[in-house]
């Protein structure tokens, strides 16, 4: 569709931005499969094209209805990407964090680097724990996994015992309800699935 639009429009760097599915129907009490957090995947992919953006809604969702009554906070999300990209107001941020890599640390737990953190990590929650992390070894079986925010831009989670693991999601379910991690904008994290680097070289993240 963008690519499509862009041609017609004889535009090839015209700005397109987009709203990532909200959260929606029942929270799931264990970590399961879900096509709601596959499509929003799909979503997150596009962003490899330039001039895009997409507003994060996973915390603004309706759980009875599809479409968002809250619909203020989702036009500022996508506001803030018209003002910073295409009206060169620097001061406003409006990337939501985006997982770069994963790895094992040399206690065995899990390390995920973010970028477009802006000044750094945070869980909204008063004792700082990151909610809605599971964790997989190599049966492809979740488990819901203790995490916190390290640093400016990472976030350790604590390996279940005797897992060795493979891959990390967060927020991966139609209604992640209880996601918690945002960047100092504000702005809430994308959910995500990512296979887990056992060797570890961590790329630089982007602020």
């Amino acid at each position: 569709i963008i690519t499509d639009g862009r041609q017609k429009w004889r535009q090839a760097d015209m700005p397109s931005y987009w709203v990532q599915l909200a959260n929606y129907k029942n929270a799931a009490a264990t970590p399961t499969e879900s096509d709601w957090a596959s499509l929003r995947a799909a979503q997150n992919a596009a962003l490899a094209l330039p001039h895009t953006g997409q507003a994060v809604i996973i915390d603004v969702g309706d759980a009875n209805d599809i479409h968002p009554h809250d619909k203020q906070t989702v036009a500022h999300r996508l506001a803030l990407m018209a003002l910073q990209n295409d009206y060169g107001q620097t001061e406003v941020y409006s990337d939501s964090p985006q997982p770069v890599e994963a790895h094992t640390d040399a206690a065995g737990n899990v390390i995920v680097t973010f970028d477009h953190v802006a000044r750094g990590l945070k869980a909204h929650n008063r004792y700082g724990y990151v909610n809605a992390f599971a964790m997989a070894g190599t049966d492809g079986h979740y488990q819901w996994a203790q995490a916190e925010v390290v640093g400016l831009s990472q976030v350790r989670l604590h390996t279940p015992r005797g897992m060795v693991p493979a891959k990390v999601r967060y927020a991966w379910a139609d209604n992640p309800d209880d996601a918690n991690l945002y960047n100092s904008a504000g702005l809430p994290a994308t959910p995500f699935e990512l296979k887990i680097d056992r060797q570890g070289a961590v790329p630089e993240p982007r602020q």
